[in-house]
């Protein structure tokens, strides 16, 4: 687009320039045409004005003078006849001596207002341009008049005054600089127009957007073609981003509304039984109260797994949180998670298979980090399946390390499996046993991430889901 609003820019001025440089030449020649006549000869001869003013200042040479008589050279009369002309010559009292094709009714005596009269104006007719030139003879001077009977032969004498001349010329300055202006300020007019009519568009275009009215759609053409496309890809995006956020927004409705009530239940439970026992009314066995205390951590400790779960992602999605790598057996770490599961009383039943291709692989990892990851998993495999899952572990040394959980559990449809790790989200198929955070898988897939690993799910309903992990 750069280059293409450069150029129009550049197009524009250099139009300016030349149209300037043509009206003043235009005026030029005009103002030529008025004030002078066309100075070429079409018929006779082609000569200039000045050739006739040559012939007449060198003509002497051929003017012959002896014992008080006259004449011209033969060369002369050729001249002469070649240019259509005719000689007249005086002496010093202005009578004539000596004539050559003298036109009918020329004087024979000239006074010095007539030889002034003869020169600066037409004397002989319409068509004939007279020029004077001299003659040295002794001590005596002779004058010739030189007629040229040529209509195309024309000399004017000009008469001027500096003042009027500089007035006319401070006139003219002034028109041509208007002419100028005019013609700058109408080329300027329709080129800004042409640049700043689809600027408007975009203002408006980008107002809209302001206003969160992302339905533009403009047709990418002319110099902001680029700029139109680029409103129409944000106007896309923004509009695609707002779907997200409204979709989100409810996710994170529904997700406070779930927590809330998985929150409340827990500490409604802690609050029931800390009155009964601190009531006097009541007088309960040791054993009882052991329940009782029981329950209530239990209770405290789901509390506490959902509050680390909001701080670990806040802290995963803010990049906030400092990992500290150090070379551990990724081996002994699964093997320890699938340990640790089967002896929690809840999941102590089910059916957890572990395989592994050495016994020692060593990873560069946040040991609390992953083993958070593992274990989120895991419990995902349990918690969306029922008690008769076939769930298989295994871990592989290859050019990555690879591990991965496999089930042989529901499956997940497409919709779910698009969404298994956004944030708020719980599946459909969550036991009653495991309520949790809705933020496992988030948390899982932000861990993996974090250390430059990835992970991936397949899942067919029905058929069971397995997810892959490469380190």
């Amino acid at each position: 687009m750069n280059w293409r609003l450069t150029g129009r820019f550049l197009a524009s001025v250099v139009l300016i320039v030349i149209l300037v440089v043509l009206s003043n030449i235009v005026l030029l020649v005009l103002s030529l045409v008025v004030t002078t006549q066309t100075e070429w000869d079409e018929s006779a001869i082609n000569e200039k004005t000045s050739s006739a003013e040559a012939i007449t200042s060198r003509f002497h040479e051929q003017i012959i003078i002896a014992n008080d008589q006259m004449t011209i050279t033969d060369k002369g009369k050729a001249e002469l006849d070649q240019q259509n002309a005719w000689i007249q010559i005086l002496d010093e009292d202005g009578k004539q001596r000596y004539g050559y094709r003298l036109p009918a009714g020329i004087k024979e005596k000239y006074a010095p207002i007539d030889i002034i009269q003869m020169y600066k104006y037409k004397e002989i007719d319409g068509d004939t341009t007279v020029f004077i030139g001299g003659k040295q003879a002794g001590e005596r001077h002779y004058s010739y008049f030189i007629g040229f009977k040529n209509r195309n032969l024309q000399r004017h004498v000009l008469f001027y005054d500096v003042r009027e001349l500089v007035q006319v010329f401070n006139i003219g300055s002034i028109v041509v600089l208007i002419v100028d202006g005019l013609i700058a300020l109408i080329v300027g007019y329709f080129f800004s127009k042409r640049l700043t009519k689809p600027l408007l568009s975009l203002i408006e275009g980008i107002r809209k957007l302001a206003n969160k009215e992302y339905h533009i759609n403009y047709e990418p053409v002319g110099v902001y073609k680029d700029v139109f496309y680029n409103v129409n890809y944000l106007s896309h995006e923004l509009r695609a981003a707002e779907k997200e956020r409204k979709k989100l927004d409810a996710m994170k409705e529904e997700w406070i509304g779930n927590v809330s009530h998985d929150l409340k239940t827990p500490l409604a439970s802690i609050q029931g039984y800390a009155e009964m026992m601190k009531d006097t009314e009541y007088d309960f066995s040791r054993e009882e109260m052991r329940e009782f205390a029981e329950i209530i951590e239990r209770k405290s400790l789901y509390l506490k797994d959902v509050i680390e779960d909001l701080n670990l992602s806040a802290r995963l999605k803010n990049k906030g949180l400092r990992l500290r790598k150090m070379n551990t057996n990724i081996v002994s770490l699964v093997r320890n998670v699938v340990i640790d599961t089967l002896n929690d009383a809840r999941y102590a039943d089910r059916n957890m298979e572990f395989r592994f291709s050495d016994e020692v692989i060593n990873v560069e990892m946040d040991e609390i980090l992953i083993r958070r990851a593992i274990t989120n998993l895991i419990y995902n495999a349990i918690v969306h399946n029922g008690p008769a899952v076939h769930i298989k572990v295994s871990v592989e040394k290859g050019q990555r390390t690879q591990i991965r959980i496999e089930d042989n559990g529901k499956g997940m449809k497409v919709e779910e499996l698009d969404r298994i790790f956004d944030r708020y989200y719980r599946g459909t198929n969550t036991g009653e046993l495991h309520k949790g955070s809705g933020l496992g898988m988030a948390i899982a897939r932000d861990i993996i991430v974090a250390h430059g690993g990835e992970i991936k799910v397949n899942s067919l309903l029905g058929h069971g889901t397995k997810i892959e992990i490469q380190l």
